[in-house]
This record gives structure tokens, C-alpha cells and sequence, in this order.
């Protein structure tokens, strides 16, 4: 086991550099002045302009660029963005925001998505299976900025169940509705994962055989079905929460969630790429562990595998 956490951060270190050097070059690439977009319509002063110039430094050579950045990085700064505030001191106060509403989002689609799933496929067939199957094929076709919307405008505005913006403090109860909208898509996938792999566990031999020993239905779903059913969900989930703090830009924009995602969009519209790349570097951090613990959770769900 110590062996295997060894050689899976020493895996973690190629997937890093490798995703900010991308990241970076793209958005080096990206045409524009990052100057205009700063200064704005009236522009940066000659004086202002040089400065901002050797800051940034923006006429260097893209891999001079980056290798500072990169300097700065692995010794704990990171620098300032092109509003002059310190990018560590952004994170830590936008990070707390998107955290919870990623945390919101993974927990409704794990328990209503595995629960749905888990009924549905077990009564496969069935008009409750044929139901869910419809309904999480719609929710995944319609784009998540039409969701939000209409869940904003319904359940926040119309029915008065929920806030429908977001609040300066952006708690844990500010968070529910657009957490739900973020986890909406992802729900439908998990539902759909579920049922597939529950309906085919539950007519396997090892299943019929544990039935016939005797064992109570509860004891067999519960051991037998659900627990080899969670294999591919658990890798789903695990890869879904980078996705959902990194995909949480639409429905922050909506609800006005002062997080990473929206300090993502400013730094892409003003070509700051030390910002870009610093959150991008947290994502992979967390995309990277959640898939380290997701590998550790198979040994629990499936007792044949083992790490020597």
C-alpha cells in the first residue's frame, strides 16, 4: 500500500506541470492585449503601461514567462493578478464559496442519484424505471444555464423556497439551490450509472446463489448488488468533483456565488494568466487526490483487489 501512494504522487507530478504549461501556453496564445483589457477604453498611461510591462512581464519570451510564474509557484508565491491583489490571498477567499457549493452539488447527486438508480434498477421495466429514464435524459440534454434559470426563477423567486442570489457571506444555506443546479446534470449521470450497473448485478449467479443460502433481500441488495454496483459510480464521482469546482462558472455567474468561478472568468476575460493558471493548478491538486482516494475505496468495494 505504501509502495502504491509512492508511486501515485510521483504521477501526480508530471500531470501537474504538464496541465499549468498547457494552460499557460493557451492562454499566451489567446490574442488580445491584456493592457487594454486592464486600462480599459481610455487606456494605460506610457508611464503605467511600461510598468505594468516589466510586472507581468509581458514582453519576455513565453517561456521566460512561465518559468517565473513557476518559480514563484513552487516556493509558495503566486504572485499578484492585474488588479494588484495577491493571488493567494483571492484564493483563499474565494475557494471556501465554490468548495461548498462543489460539496452541495456532489452530495445531492451521490444520495438521490444512487438512491433512484438503486430503486430503478432493481425494478427494471418498471414505470418508475421507464420514468427516471426519461427524466434524466432531459435534465441532461438542456444546457445547466437553462436550468439554473429556471430553477432560480421557481423555486427562488416564484415559490419563495429558496434564495435565488447569493448573499456577500455565501454559507452553506445560500448555497443549496445553486448547488442542486450544479449537481443536476451530474445526478442524472449517477441515476443512469446506477441503474445500469445495479440491473445487471442483480441478475448475476453470485446473486441467485446468495439468495438461495437463505439471505434476507435487504442483506443481498445491500452487500451483494449496491456495494459491486458502486465501482464505476464511485469513479464517476471522484472524477466529478474537479469537474463540478472547475465547471462552476455558469452557475456562480447566475447566483452570484463569489467564488473561484468567477474569478476564473475575469482572469480569462483580462488575459491573466499567473490567475488562470494558479486556479487551474488547485483544480488539478484536487482532481488528482480525489482520484487517489477513489483508487483506495475500490479495495473497500471489491475485496478481490489488492495493492502489493
Amino acid at each position: 500500500m505504501a509502495w502504491y501512494l509512492v508511486k501515485r504522487l510521483l504521477q501526480l507530478i508530471p500531470v501537474f506541470f504538464g496541465a499549468t504549461l498547457l494552460v499557460y501556453f493557451l492562454v499566451f496564445m489567446t490574442p488580445g492585449d491584456p493592457l487594454a483589457a486592464l486600462c480599459g477604453d481610455k487606456g494605460c498611461s506610457p508611464g503605467v503601461a511600461a510598468a505594468l510591462t516589466e510586472q507581468y512581464h509581458l514582453n519576455d519570451p513565453f517561456f521566460v514567462q512561465y518559468f517565473s510564474y513557476l518559480g514563484g509557484l513552487l516556493t509558495g508565491d503566486l504572485g499578484v493578478n492585474f488588479s494588484g491583489r495577491e493571488i493567494s490571498n483571492v484564493l483563499v477567499d474565494a475557494f471556501p464559496a465554490t468548495f461548498r457549493l462543489a460539496v452541495i452539488a456532489l452530495i445531492f447527486e451521490a444520495i438521490f442519484g444512487i438512491t433512484f438508480g438503486l430503486y430503478a434498477g432493481l425494478k427494471k421495466g418498471g414505470w418508475f424505471d421507464s420514468t427516471v429514464l426519461v427524466v434524466s435524459l432531459i435534465v441532461i440534454a438542456v444546457p445547466i444555464f437553462v436550468l439554473g434559470f429556471v430553477m432560480q426563477y421557481f423555486v427562488g423567486v416564484k415559490w419563495g423556497l429558496a434564495k435565488p442570489t447569493v448573499s456577500g457571506a455565501a454559507d452553506w444555506s445560500d448555497l443549496i439551490l445553486p448547488g442542486i443546479v450544479l449537481g443536476l446534470v451530474s445526478f442524472a449521470q449517477v441515476l443512469r450509472l446506477t441503474r445500469t450497473a445495479v440491473a445487471e448485478n442483480a441478475g448475476a449467479d453470485y446473486v441467485r446463489t446468495a439468495t438461495a443460502k437463505g439471505l434476507t433481500r435487504g442483506r443481498v441488495v445491500r452487500v451483494h448488488v449496491l456495494r459491486n454496483s458502486m465501482i464505476p459510480v464511485a469513479t464517476f464521482l471522484g472524477m466529478d468533483l474537479g469537474a463540478l469546482m472547475g465547471g462552476a462558472i455558469v452557475t456562480e455567474g447566475i447566483f452570484n456565488v463569489p467564488g473561484i468561478g468567477n474569478q476564473l472568468y475575469k482572469a480569462l476575460t483580462l488575459g491573466d494568466a499567473p490567475m488562470v493558471v494558479s486556479v487551474v493548478s488547485v483544480m488539478v491538486i484536487i482532481f488528482c487526490v480525489a482520484n487517489l482516494l477513489v483508487d483506495l475505496l475500490y479495495a473497500w468495494l471489491d475485496p478481490r483487489i489488492r495493492y502489493a
